[in-house]
């Protein structure tokens, strides 16, 4: 029997894959979760992960793997040196993104410290579409300057600029001109932008990047923890590239940089792990010596030799369309059923999650009174869910005046881990959110109690002003 195919009628999609083994989850009572609250200090990352329903905090570590992932974990070469699952992840770096030298670390941030020491001088500046917490702190611990040089739409939740992650080439003359070239150990570039809300960049400006740095003799380093991702918005929204497959697309941004730090926590889906990729083989050679000191031997680097092979399968995972296609298709369901109900949030929906914006959210609550982490503790009581804050608590100071930096995105992360929820997962986080929306006048803000010397975000505790 022979059926013709309607290519117009819409089709649902469902995750490519089946459930093998569930984790029984927590539901908690209001009273419990506000005990919770107080002693975590108004700080969803001090929460016990037993005292949460659905934890949105982050997609690090966080994703599900595969079968084939956990039949690779049997496989484990535990052997100091030389471990097989090393050779295996390096096969797999070379054949999918196509870096000629691995140097495998604990996880990404162990690869932006080493990546930062061997390349950063006192006094250097380095430019990067937006700031990430952990680059831009390796980066100034040293010696550097990190300057913002994307462009001005990802700083508008509103806008909805499909490739908000771009750089803007005359912010990064005018840094050249500036202070010259030679003072510009390279440039610092992520795949689809964390802080601007999961936004990609676009392979025409990569290419023109390219041969602005190309000409003036800077490097790119290329934050690939979320590559993929990118490589799926470049197939769904850039002209030209709808026939081909994430891999391609995948390989071809990571050919436009010079290296790569890599968190394999998120695209890769592992719950550990990361590496530093490099092009140059003496700058290999340096990086290869500098992984011995701090991280671990140059073929293990921190990582056991079974989160090496669970990570060399992954990858492979990570590039498949269905995969991508689902993945994405889930932030996107849920980005969507807010809209629907105008909680404000930033456009387009990102990749990785769904970022409320704060400062319309809590429209009465001052940003020195920390908006988006009370948005975040209100989620938290309400439901049960974790989010987490993308503001000024993340921005941290001003390392010459000590005043508090203002970003102009105020937000409020819902991050999705891969494989993880359902469906109807999602429709309970956007109950609670109209819930926490309904009842938003009640929210007045906190006030900072401790403030730890780095990374605040993380350890900070706080009071609330209700």
């Amino acid at each position: 029997m022979d059926l013709k195919v309607n290519t117009h009628r819409h089709r649902s999609w469902a995750e490519p894959w089946r459930v093998k083994m569930v984790e029984l989850l927590k539901m908690t009572t209001y009273e419990e979760r506000k005990k919770a609250l107080v002693e975590a200090g108004y700080n969803t990352f001090l929460l016990r992960s037993r005292d949460v329903y659905i934890d949105l905090l982050t997609d690090s570590g966080t994703s599900a793997m595969s079968d084939r992932q956990w039949a690779g974990m049997m496989l484990g070469d535990e052997a100091y040196a030389g471990s097989e699952n090393f050779y295996h992840l390096e096969e797999a770096v070379k054949k999918y993104y196509g870096y000629k030298y691995l140097v495998p670390t604990h996880q990404g941030r162990g690869a932006e410290h080493i990546i930062s020491k061997l390349l950063i001088k006192q006094g250097d500046h380095v430019p990067g579409n937006m700031y990430f917490t952990t680059t831009r702190l390796h980066q100034e611990l040293a010696g550097g300057t990190f300057h913002d040089i994307i462009i001005d739409e990802a700083h508008d939740p509103e806008n909805e600029h499909p490739f908000k992650g771009n750089v803007d080439l005359n912010k990064l003359d005018a840094l050249v001109k500036e202070y010259g070239a030679h003072r510009i150990p390279y440039v610092s570039i992520a795949t689809t932008v964390n802080m601007a809300g999961g936004q990609p960049i676009s392979l025409a400006n990569l290419r023109e990047l390219r041969e602005y740095t190309r000409k003036h003799g800077i490097l790119i380093i290329h934050d690939m923890t979320r590559v993929a991702e990118n490589a799926w918005f470049i197939k769904q929204r850039e002209e030209g590239y709808a026939g081909k497959s994430v891999a391609e697309i995948v390989r071809e941004i990571c050919d436009l940089t010079d290296g790569a730090t890599m968190s394999a926590k998120k695209d890769a889906l592992v719950n550990i792990g990361g590496f530093l990729a490099l092009n140059d083989p003496d700058l290999f050679d340096r990086a290869r010596n500098m992984v011995v000191v701090y991280e671990g031997l140059h073929t293990y680097g921190g990582m056991a030799g079974r989160d090496m092979e669970a990570m060399a399968i992954g990858i492979g995972e990570s590039v498949h369309d269905d995969h991508i296609r689902a993945r994405v298709g889930q932030v996107e369901y849920l980005g969507n059923r807010l809209l629907a109900h105008d909680i404000p949030i930033v456009k387009p929906v990102g990749s990785h999650g769904v970022f409320i914006d704060a400062k319309k959210f809590l429209p009465t609550v001052s940003q020195d009174k920390f908006p988006a982490q009370a948005l975040a503790a209100a989620i938290y009581l309400d439901s049960g869910i974790r989010t987490m804050e993308r503001g000024i608590v993340s921005a941290g100071r001003n390392k010459k005046t000590g005043d508090h930096n203002y970003p102009k995105l105020e937000l409020v992360r819902l991050t999705i881990p891969r494989r993880v929820y359902t469906q109807a997962h999602m429709d309970v986080v956007v109950e609670s959110i109209l819930e926490v929306y309904d009842q938003r006048s009640r929210i007045k803000g906190l006030k900072m109690v401790y403030e730890p010397k780095y990374l605040r975000f993380f350890q900070a505790r706080f009071d609330s002003l209700s």
